[in-house]
Order: structure tokens, then C-alpha cells, then sequence
């Protein structure tokens, strides 16, 4: 019997393509990081072509690729090591590496790449890509490019230690696993980029507690930029402010450093520059995509950086900033980043408000406190005024607090202080009580009032005379600005002063120096001067009557006194206080007001002020007999239904006259008209003056020239 021929295991057959692409679709569906089992798809493409390293590569930008997955075979003399990979599987991508290290040879790209056959002999080690495959023992190579979202988005290279190692079946094997492999690369970049995103918001979040730790963000700035380097790397960042108005741009906080000083000055900005604020700004390379059109462009130029990314910092619906970063290398940020940055920047712009806010309500409390300091301030000069025996301030209205509130402002320094309102309003009680807030409220408090005394007589009594000086000065006589020395000068119905007496006290309110009537000696007027009046000067100056130059000098802060018709408020507590102070002075207080008086109070329209109301409440307590004020006690309707005679009415009534026939004496009618002024006034010239429309001085003047001087 022949003997048979020895049995052996048939043949394993040749490995399909189908099957290979199938193998690698199963092991790359087990997870989305191809680089976790990237060996076995390496082991699996190996039983169809003869490959000892594999690689996966993905393209940024156009311009730089990473390595996404590599792994090779090792290569040893023994045979348990055939068959085996490692140690060079990579399961991080690679840092970005520019196309421009590839020769054109190998260099990658969406078109076919010819095989190479001998390493050593096609690729050229100038470039350092190619001298480092040369290093490695790489002798032959094919490249396979795959698409991505329809677009170039990278390739697979295979690679061997052996010169002529593929053939063109294998690289025409090559191309379908590369289309798998591109579609498994392009489902892992979609979520690792979700993750990747989702990890550096995370962090964003984190950053919220450095900022929390202060609301000025320039103090955690610091902190803040070493915080964000590993997600948003950086050489320099910014945090600026913007004036839209101004149309410039400052740096308010920065970390790191340029070639250039960071600019502490504001930077203008052109109208597209400033429309460009409102969206977010990528600039890849600033060397070639910015030209040196603008200031702030000629900065970004000389600063020495390569890419920016800058976003808007948007403060209750306004863009009031940008925050920027700056990076020395070409291409650092994307539009990826854009969305880090905003959500920082949203982050820097929630601390900013909290900071607005702080320091909105640190100024309201500071503002609160100086107001209750100025209401402390004025109630104690109140009482002041009042233990000295003076007039006490009544008042609850707001205007009337307001006023008070600006003497509390005033009172403490030397400031010149013009006060005005109608008369009887109390502008005299406002100056006492500046005079007693003031450092010199120890001193003395002289009044005088201009309008009392005609011109000469004002002059001597302002300035004092030397003997001999006029007529009748038989001896020496200090004058009041002498007087006040060390003290305040109260200047009562100012407007009323003459010319002459008005150009030297603005030598006096200019030098500080004057000299008395008929003398030579030269005076230091050691005082703080306060006037009034309840003119209109703005009128008197256009009408020649005050010199513009001594109302800028009186008028350094103006203190407008309310009419009494401008704080119904105050009607019925001032009535209480004349009551009780006029009946204790007079001996026969009233038993009160009666509600029909109190109504009569409310309703008039005091054109003579708190004065008219004393006089009111002095003819009532005679009238009352000790009983109660009615209504009958009180004046009869309003003269004049209540209404201020104009001072032309008298004029307005003469216009509607015919001439008479032969005319009339002009001197004679203006005789008459002045003697009726004197009559209603009482003698008073300052008042007959305003019934006539004149100053003081007019008014000498024509009781000079119709003899009706007394």
C-alpha cells in the first residue's frame, strides 16, 4: 500500500478588500478616537498592503496640518516579533506643522501625489519633514487624500522601510480606505470639537470665581490671562474701553508684552474702524492682512504680533469695549475661539456692571451723607441765628431746602456770594447764616444797605472819609469795609449803587485794597463780601445801569431765594412763628388762627413775601384783641385783584389820552410824576426810584433839577 501523502492545513485565503474595509468600519465604530485602536486598523489594511508605518492627517486652514493617528511596525530580528505594532501608536493629534515643511515632492494636497519608490533618492532634506522621514528609514510612501464637509480636509500615507515596497493595485486598494477613514476622522473632529467647547466654556466658568474676587477686573487681570492660556493661548491681552462720542479707543488693563509700549494714551479710531467694533475680529496674520492705513493699524504693525482676535465687550445694550488677544505666531485663533472669547468677555462685562453699580452706590451713599452733613450744618447755624438773637430760619418746602442746602455748600469757604429774590424774601437771614458757617463767624457781620443813602453819603459810609474830606466831615470816620475787617460785609440791594461807587468796589473785590474818601494811605480790606439785590441785573447791565465786570466778581456763586408764592408750604409755619414771636414782643398774643384765616393765608399771592406776612400777622394780633385771627382780622381782598401794579401802568393809562390841544409841558408832567413816586413811597427815594422805572441816581438827578431836594 502506497503510502499517502502527509495531510497540512490548506492555505488561508488571500484577505479582500470588502472584508478589510468592513474589519475597519467594525473597530473604528467601537469609539470616535480613532487614534484609541488605530493599530488594529493598521494591522487590518497590512494583510493587503505590505506597510510598516500608517499614518492619518488632518489639514488646518489650508495651510497646516496636525497628524491625527499614526502607527508603524516594529522592527526586530526575531520571529515572535513579526506581525507586531508599536511603540509609536499616538493617541493625542500632533502640534500643527506647516505644509510648507513638505518638498513639493510628498507635500500634502487634494490632487494625486506620485508613489515614492526610494526615499533616499526623491525627498529632500532641506525640507524638515522630508529629512525626518529620510531619518526614520522610510523608503517608500503613498499618499491618498479624502474630503471632509466637501472640502479638502486631509489624507492617509502609508509608508515602508523598503525601496519599491507598492505597486499601483495597492495604491488603488489605498483610495476606498482612505474615504472610510476620512468619514470616521470627520465624525471624531465634529465631536471632539463639541467637546473641546463644551471643556473650555466649562473653564470660562471657572474663571467667574477670580473675577468675583474683585470688581475692579484691572486687579484680577492678571490672574485672569495665566487662568485662559491653556484654553485661548496668548502673548498679549487687552481690555479696552470704548468713547463712541470721542471716536478713540484707551487701554484700561493689559498682560503681556510687544515690541512697542502698550499705549496709555486713547487711540483714535476711523468711522470703519468704530463700525467695526460691534463684531468679533480675526486676524490671522497681521503682517500681511493689515496695511498701515490708521493709527491703530500702524500700532498692530509695529506691536510685532502675528494674529489677533478680538471680540466686543457689550455693558447694558452698549458696546462700552473690546477685549483682545494678541499672538506672536500666524494662525492661532479661529472662529472657534470666537465663541471662548465671547463668553469671557460677557463674563468681564457682568463684573464691570457690578463694579458700575458699587460705585453708583458708594457715590449715592457719599452723596447722602454730604447731604445730611449740609442739613446739620444749616439747622446748627439756624440755631445759632437764633441764640443770637436774630430771625429764625422757618421753612419746610423744598425749594426753600434746596436753598439752605446751597448756603451749606457755600458757607464754609471765602467765596463771593451773590443772593437774589424778590423783596421780603429773607436774602438778609441767608447771609447771617453764611456768615455763621464760615471761619470767620467770630468776626464781625456788617450790613449796609446801598439803597438807604445817596451816592456820596454811601461812598463815605462804605469807605470812611479822612477830616476835611467833603463839606461836614469834620473828623476821621471808619468806614464799614473797616469795620468788617476780619468779618463779612453784607451789601443790601447792590443794584443800587452808583457808578462811581461801583468801579471802586470792584477794586476792592480785584485788589483786596481801597482807600477812604480824601485820603491817600492804601487799605487792606480783610474781608468776605456777600451782596444782594431784587433787581434784574442781566436788564441793569444791558441797560447801562451795573457794571458787567462787578456782576462776574459778585456773581462767583448765586443763591436764589424763593418768593413765598414759591413755597405754599412754608405760608402757615411762618404765620405760627410771627404769631408767637410778634405776640410775645408786643405783650397780647392771639389765642391762634382760625381755618377760614388760614385758607385767606394760603390763597395770597404775597408779592411783599415773608415781610408782607409779618406785617399781616402784626395787624392781626392788634386787631384779635388777645382772641382768636379770623378772617376779618386780615386784609380785604388783594389790591389790584391780586395782581402786582406794573410799574408803566401809570405810562399805559396816559397812552390811551388824547394831547391836549396846545400841547403839553413834558417837565411839568415828569415833576408831577416824580412828586406822586415820592408821595406813595413815603419819602422812601429807593422805592419812589423803582415805582419810576429809574435807578437811585436817576431819581437825584431830577429832584436836583425840579428843586425837590429836602
Amino acid at each position: 500500500m502506497k503510502d499517502l501523502p502527509a495531510t497540512t492545513e490548506p492555505a488561508a485565503p488571500p484577505a479582500s478588500l470588502a472584508g478589510v474595509l468592513a474589519e475597519i468600519a467594525e473597530v473604528a465604530s467601537e469609539t470616535l478616537e480613532l487614534q484609541q485602536v488605530f493599530d488594529r486598523v493598521a494591522n487590518a489594511i497590512r494583510r493587503l498592503i505590505p506597510l510598516d508605518s500608517l499614518g492619518v492627517v488632518r489639514i488646518l486652514d489650508g495651510r497646516w496640518l496636525v497628524l491625527h493617528a499614526i502607527t508603524c511596525r516594529v522592527h526586530t530580528d526575531t520571529p515572535e516579533a513579526e506581525g507586531m505594532t508599536g511603540p509609536c501608536p499616538q493617541h493625542e493629534c500632533s502640534q500643527p506643522e506647516s505644509l510648507e515643511s513638505w518638498s513639493p515632492r510628498l507635500r500634502p494636497r487634494q490632487g494625486p501625489i506620485a508613489r515614492v519608490d526610494d526615499a533616499a533618492l526623491e525627498l529632500d532634506p532641506a525640507f524638515p519633514s522630508d529629512r525626518r522621514l529620510i531619518e526614520k528609514g522610510v523608503r517608500s510612501a503613498m499618499w491618498e487624500p479624502f474630503r471632509a464637509a466637501e472640502a479638502f480636509g486631509g489624507g492617509v500615507w502609508a509608508s515602508a522601510q523598503r525601496a519599491h515596497a507598492f505597486s499601483d493595485e495597492h495604491q488603488r486598494i489605498l483610495r476606498p480606505i482612505a474615504a472610510l477613514l476620512g468619514s470616521a476622522v470627520e465624525h471624531w473632529r465634529i465631536w471632539d470639537a463639541d467637546r473641546r467647547r463644551q471643556e473650555r466654556f466649562d473653564r470660562i466658568e471657572a474663571l467667574f470665581a477670580t473675577l468675583a474676587s474683585s470688581l475692579d477686573v484691572r486687579e484680577v487681570f492678571q490672574r485672569l490671562s495665566a487662568e485662559i492660556q491653556p484654553i485661548l493661548g496668548h502673548d498679549l491681552m487687552t481690555l479696552s474701553e470704548l468713547d463712541a462720542r470721542a471716536g478713540v479707543a484707551r487701554i484700561t488693563a493689559h498682560v503681556g508684552e510687544c515690541d512697542i509700549p502698550v499705549p496709555e494714551e486713547p487711540i483714535p479710531l476711523t468711522p470703519a474702524e468704530l463700525a467695526g467694533q460691534i463684531e468679533a475680529e480675526v486676524i490671522h496674520d497681521i503682517l500681511t492682512e493689515v496695511p498701515p492705513g490708521s493709527h491703530r493699524q500702524r500700532l498692530m504693525l509695529a506691536s510685532g504680533m502675528r494674529s489677533l482676535l478680538r471680540v466686543p465687550v457689550w455693558l447694558s445694550g452698549e458696546i462700552q469695549g473690546g477685549l483682545i488677544f494678541f499672538h506672536r505666531d500666524p494662525s492661532r485663533y479661529s472662529r472657534d475661539d470666537v465663541d471662548v472669547a465671547h463668553r469671557l468677555a460677557d463674563r468681564i462685562a457682568l463684573t464691570l456692571s457690578l463694579g458700575r453699580l458699587s460705585e453708583e452706590a458708594r457715590i449715592a451713599a457719599e452723596a447722602r451723607e454730604r447731604a445730611e452733613r449740609l442739613e446739620a450744618t444749616v439747622a446748627t447755624l439756624a440755631l445759632e441765628l437764633e441764640a443770637r438773637g436774630r430771625s429764625r430760619v422757618v421753612g419746610l418746602s423744598r425749594a426753600w431746602k434746596e436753598t439752605l442746602r446751597h448756603v451749606g455748600l457755600v458757607a464754609p469757604s471765602e467765596t463771593t456770594v451773590l443772593i437774589t429774590g424778590e423783596s421780603g424774601t429773607g436774602k438778609e437771614v441767608i447771609a447771617n447764616l453764611i456768615h455763621q458757617g464760615s471761619a470767620r463767624t467770630g468776626k464781625p457781620f456788617v450790613a449796609i444797605n446801598c439803597a438807604a443813602l445817596p451816592e456820596q453819603l454811601l461812598e463815605s459810609e462804605l469807605f470812611g472819609h479822612e477830616k476835611g474830606a467833603f463839606t461836614g466831615a469834620m473828623a476821621t470816620k471808619i468806614g464799614r469795609l473797616e469795620q468788617a475787617a476780619g468779618g463779612t460785609l453784607f451789601l443790601d440791594e447792590v443794584a443800587e449803587m452808583s457808578p462811581v461807587v461801583q468801579a471802586k468796589l470792584l477794586r476792592v473785590l480785584q485788589e483786596r485794597e481801597f482807600h477812604r474818601l480824601g485820603g491817600t494811605r492804601t487799605l487792606r480790606a480783610d474781608v468776605r463780601l456777600l451782596a444782594a439785590t431784587n433787581r434784574d441785573l442781566d436788564r441793569a447791565i444791558a441797560r447801562g445801569e451795573f457794571r458787567e465786570d462787578l456782576f462776574y466778581r459778585l456773581n462767583v456763586f448765586a443763591i436764589r431765594v424763593p418768593a413765598l408764592r414759591e413755597r405754599p408750604e412754608d405760608i402757615l409755619p411762618l404765620a405760627e412763628f410771627f404769631l408767637e414771636d410778634l405776640g410775645r414782643s408786643m405783650g397780647r398774643p392771639a389765642a391762634g388762627i382760625s381755618r377760614d384765616a388760614r385758607g385767606w393765608l394760603l390763597s395770597h399771592p404775597w408779592p411783599g413775601n415773608a415781610r408782607e406776612l409779618r406785617n399781616t400777622i402784626e395787624r392781626a394780633i392788634l386787631l384779635c384783641d388777645g382772641g382768636l385771627i379770623t378772617r376779618e382780622h386780615l386784609p380785604p381782598a388783594p389790591g389790584r385783584d391780586g395782581v402786582s401794579a406794573r410799574p408803566h401802568d401809570g405810562v399805559a393809562r396816559l397812552d390811551g389820552a388824547p394831547f391836549p390841544p396846545l400841547g403839553m409841558d413834558l417837565e411839568s408832567v415828569e415833576r408831577s410824576l416824580v412828586q406822586k413816586a415820592l408821595g406813595e413811597s413815603g419819602g422812601n427815594k429807593s422805592k419812589a426810584a423803582r415805582l419810576l422805572g429809574l435807578t437811585r441816581a436817576q431819581l437825584y438827578t431830577r429832584l436836583e433839577k425840579y428843586g425837590l431836594v429836602h
